[in-house]
């Protein structure tokens, strides 16, 4: 009977955990990769495995707002991943779940109390086609459950960032074309970010 018991309360606590969820932004194909960061503690800060590889080093960093566009959004959780310098993304051996699509250049933070995020890398390589510039996945997943993606990452110094023109932009989370700066031994672009901006069906 308690056996019974705690397999049903167990079941109910699995059902509340996934109502909590709300995919907003629809179509959004491999959002559910923001789930994946396992029993790694997140923080504002996060290295990606290529960053210490050769090429250009990228610091990516900025804020996230409430809707509002004013308020610091704490503990909402990014999700990027990205191509490797021959523009390809490759999964890592024993890959699973998105990461045998997305590959192995991967992470996640959560943002601070003011908001803040940082993630460390390369600059992406360009698809081997060329076909359009380079650029950064992203899925945020909102402390009230709300899970969508955002624009892409694009760089303003790309010279396929006229193909962008042809495209229906998202504009998802706000501008997501940064224009890198260099400090020092690397790269550092810039984004802010507002949470529901631009979401359909956000409310």
């Amino acid at each position: 009977m308690l056996c019974c018991l705690a397999i049903l309360l167990l079941n109910r606590n699995i059902l509340a955990q996934q109502s909590h969820f709300q995919l907003k932004g629809l179509p959004c194909e491999g959002c559910e990769a923001v789930f994946e960061y396992g029993k790694k503690k997140l923080t504002s800060i996060d290295t990606l495995p290529d960053f210490n590889r050769p090429g250009p080093k990228l610091v990516l960093k900025g804020k996230v707002f409430k809707r509002d566009g004013r308020t610091p959004a704490a503990g909402v959780i990014l999700y990027i991943y990205h191509t490797n310098q021959d523009g390809k993304y490759t999964p890592m051996g024993n890959a699973k779940g998105w990461g045998r699509r997305h590959g192995e250049i991967r992470g996640w933070v959560k943002t601070d109390n003011n908001g803040s995020y940082t993630f460390y890398t390369l600059k992406p390589g360009t698809y081997p086609s060329r076909s359009e510039p380079a650029h950064i996945h992203a899925t945020v997943l909102e402390p009230n459950g709300k899970y969508y993606y955002l624009e892409e990452w694009y760089f303003a110094d790309d010279p396929l960032l006229y193909k962008l023109k042809s495209q229906k932009r998202s504009m998802h989370g706000g501008e997501g074309i940064v224009t890198p700066v260099k400090v020092g031994t690397h790269f550092l672009g810039t984004r802010d970010i507002v949470l529901g901006l631009n979401i359909k069906d956000y409310d």
